[in-house]
């Protein structure tokens, strides 16, 4: 009798459990594999019924057949390869899918569920499944965000860090790791890491910008600077961020930001500086060009003008002969200024004048050689200690105007009673070649005349038939090749000119 009770009272609370969880809310389901693969249903919960809106006939029916209605026909190969994978390895199963729905479409659910063995070798699951539309639908939806944002970076060059203060450890994307020329498993979390690849003449500003955004002095952090690349090159990055945590003392924990190569930026605003050098340059020669013009062309305009109307009184015939060669000396004067000014204007019109390697002993030679009635009449001595074998690429008739100019104002501008010396010599200055022309001369006060560079035209020396024009046009012709001139003087020693070659040693 006792055990009859007991079994009366077993079957009171199983069934009582049975209708708890056929009322329940949740999608319980009990579902078994017989031994022969043939799928059933012995439990579904009511919400399970409706929620898939199953006829009598599926509840009682082939459990497959249910399942591979109701399942999306895309996800039901994955889900049976999951079942299968559960009671192979004997362990819960977890799975995804997709099923249709009357009335609502299809929506995503979530299945759970422990795996048993039977005696007679059926196996049991025993779970629930749970509507998931909502969160995948999140979860897809954070997905395409996070790839329109890697696709926005990538297409942006940029690249992000994320600095945790606290912990000291940095984060840099793949992107950043790439700008560097490292791969993304070559990342670094160490900000000292980071901050030593700087360049040490950056670092100072790096550090500045870094602490008055600390200081909350600025709303955001911004900062351009060299970063020592993989290859061993610096590129130029430009860092913008904003500290996005702080504790409650104010102290920054953590920060966020950008990397972007701005190197070929850098390399068009040092073109840009450049070509504003050039164009500053060219107005100052203007402006030397102007002047020359205004004061050479004025000057032999009044000449003549003056002969013309000392002409038109004098009554005399040996003062209207003597008058008539003033003024043909004046009008050649004027030819000879003309010719300067049009030599000038080919020269500065001229983009690319054509150089070639070119040896300097042999243009010195020559020169000494048109000058040679000039050098012997003034007994000038000459110091030649170049070697027949230095060579520098310049253009050659530049070469031999620049050489006949110089050589020829120093004889011209000797002292009365010194014999002349003109040395000529080629150093290396600052990794460039530089020919080096000296005399014994008159000298010039270069305080009075100017400094070091030949600049403005300008009356070096008091002497009344001096051409200083033609250092003017020597010093265009050195500028024109990527040269430069400078002198350097002292009124009763002599004049140093230093020619330095676009040439390195």
């Amino acid at each position: 009798m006792a055990t009859e009770r007991h079994s009366n009272s077993l079957a009171v609370k199983t069934d009582f459990y049975k209708k708890l969880l056929f009322e329940s809310t949740d999608l319980i389901f009990h579902m078994t594999i017989s031994k022969d693969g043939t799928f059933f249903f012995p439990f579904l919960s009511k919400s399970v019924i409706t929620h898939f809106n199953l006829t009598s006939e599926e509840i009682s029916g082939d459990a497959f057949a249910v399942l591979k209605s109701k399942i999306v026909a895309e996800d039901f190969r994955g889900f049976l390869q999951s079942i299968d994978e559960s009671i192979k390895d004997l362990k819960t199963w977890a799975h995804e899918f997709r099923a249709t729905v009357s009335n609502k479409g299809i929506l995503w659910f979530k299945g759970i569920a422990n795996v048993e063995y039977t005696e007679d070798n059926t196996i049991n699951f025993y779970g629930k499944v749970t509507e998931v539309t909502e969160y995948k639908r999140r979860e897809l939806k954070l997905k395409l965000s996070e790839e329109r944002f890697q696709f926005a970076l990538e297409a942006s060059s940029e690249g992000i860090w994320d600095y945790n203060i606290k912990e000291d450890k940095i984060f840099f994307c793949s992107q950043s790791m790439k700008i560097l020329g490292f791969k993304e498993e070559d990342t670094f979390h160490a900000i000292e890491i980071w901050e030593n690849r700087i360049h040490p003449l950056d670092k100072e500003k790096y550090l500045s910008d870094v602490q008055l955004h600390i200081d909350n002095v600025t709303t955001n952090y911004e900062n351009s600077k060299r970063i020592l690349t993989k290859s061993g090159d610096y590129k130029w990055i430009l860092t913008r961020g904003k500290i996005i945590e702080r504790d409650s003392n104010n102290n920054p924990i953590r920060v966020m930001g950008t990397h972007t190569d701005i190197s070929s930026q850098k390399e068009k605003e040092g073109e840009i500086i450049k070509s504003l050098e050039v164009i500053g340059e060219q107005n100052n020669r203007l402006l030397n060009f102007a002047y020359i013009v205004s004061h050479n062309l004025r000057s032999h305009a009044g000449n003549i003008e003056m002969l013309l109307n000392i002409m038109e009184d004098e009554k005399d015939e040996a003062s209207l002969k003597e008058t008539n060669l003033h003024l043909r000396s004046s009008s050649l004067a004027l030819t000879e200024t003309i010719e300067h000014l049009k030599e000038l204007v080919e020269i500065q019109t001229e983009l690319n004048h054509k150089s070639e390697k070119l040896n300097l002993n042999a243009y010195i030679t020559k020169t000494l050689a048109v000058l040679g009635t000039e050098i012997s009449k003034n007994k000038v001595v000459i110091q030649n200690s170049i070697s027949n074998e230095e060579t520098i690429t310049f253009n050659a008739v530049f070469l031999e105007s620049i050489l006949f100019n110089l050589t020829s104002n120093a004889i011209k501008y000797s002292r009365e009673g010194i014999i002349p010396v003109i040395s000529y010599t080629i150093l290396s200055e600052e990794s460039r070649k530089t020919l080096v022309i000296k005399d014994n001369g008159l000298g010039v006060n270069l305080k009075s005349n100017g400094d070091k560079q030949i600049g403005i035209y300008k009356t070096l020396h008091n002497n009344h038939d001096c051409r200083d024009i033609a250092l003017f046009i020597t010093q265009n012709k050195i500028k024109a090749m990527g040269g430069s001139i400078e002198v350097e003087s002292i009124v009763g020693e002599g004049t140093v000119f230093k020619i330095h070659f676009n040439e390195e040693v």
